[in-house]
């Protein structure tokens, strides 16, 4: 299995610029298994294609202090940081004003989200509760986001975005701030998979990594049914690279007198 060093490595010589984020899932439900988180997935595929890397995940509760420590760790060390849960209309909901002390900011009432959700239950209906104005309270100075679904917006304060929990509701949250983001290099892919056990190509394999530093190389068994095997992954930013490692796979597994096939086994 690949690791960070060895990331870091790959990455170390000349070519475009690694733009880095950092996903926090935010909220209980996901923590107690209630919920089934799908957004992490999302998010590092939408910004991969921007050519941002998603290089850390962290869920953690509805807890300020963990939330404050978090963002504040981890602002530091990424481009962008992405935040989904806890900006609805319950006590609960404290992500606001958590990402609001983590940048020393007040914390009020944004005129313009006030107006969109204002004209929003007018037009459905409901009551624009006190409750519901809880979801446009957003740190001093923070740029809003647009949300096309549901209205309450969610809101941009330096390189932290914040944004909903619901699926639907966070990747139009996602689409519409992603104008504002400047990313690099794609991460790419590629997969060359064969029925080989991990420990026989082992010592090639690394041979290969250190031939290729520019790559990042993974090994990866699978099992199905009584058939196991090895699937080799290749990432790296330079797709004329990537084809050629992955050829170089290839032949190595053929090498054992095993036929490889491109991608995973079926």
């Amino acid at each position: 299995m690949p690791d960070v060093a060895q990331t870091q490595r790959a990455e170390a010589g000349a070519g475009p610029r690694v733009v880095t984020a950092c996903v926090v899932l935010i909220g209980d439900e996901i923590l107690s298994g209630r919920t089934r988180d799908t957004n992490l997935s999302y998010i590092a595929k939408h910004l991969n294609e921007v050519g941002i890397q998603v290089r850390e995940a962290r869920v953690i509760p509805d807890i300020e202090e963990t939330i404050v420590s978090v963002i504040n760790e981890v602002r530091g060390r990424h481009d962008y940081v992405f935040t989904t849960g806890g900006i609805g209309p319950t006590h609960d909901d404290i992500t606001a004003d958590s990402i609001a002390k983590a940048f020393g900011l007040p914390i009020g009432y944004h005129p313009d989200a006030l107006a969109i959700l204002d004209a929003h239950y007018k037009e459905t209906g409901g009551e624009f509760t006190e409750a519901r104005k809880r979801m446009a309270r957003v740190p001093e100075g923070a740029t809003l986001i647009e949300n096309s679904v549901s209205k309450a917006p969610g809101f941009q304060i330096g390189n932290v975005f914040v944004m909903a929990g619901v699926p639907m509701v966070m990747q139009v949250m996602l689409d519409s701030l992603t104008p504002r983001l400047e990313g690099g290099a794609a991460m790419r892919s590629r997969t060359v998979s064969g029925q080989i056990g991990e420990g026989t190509i082992a010592e090639k394999l690394g041979a290969l990594q250190k031939r290729y530093p520019g790559i990042v190389i993974g090994s990866y068994p699978y099992y199905r049914g009584k058939v196991y095997g090895t699937s080799l992954v290749m990432r790296g930013t330079d797709p004329a690279l990537l084809d050629e490692v992955a050829g170089e796979a290839a032949a190595l597994i053929r090498g054992f007198g095993v036929e490889p096939v491109e991608g995973d086994p079926a």
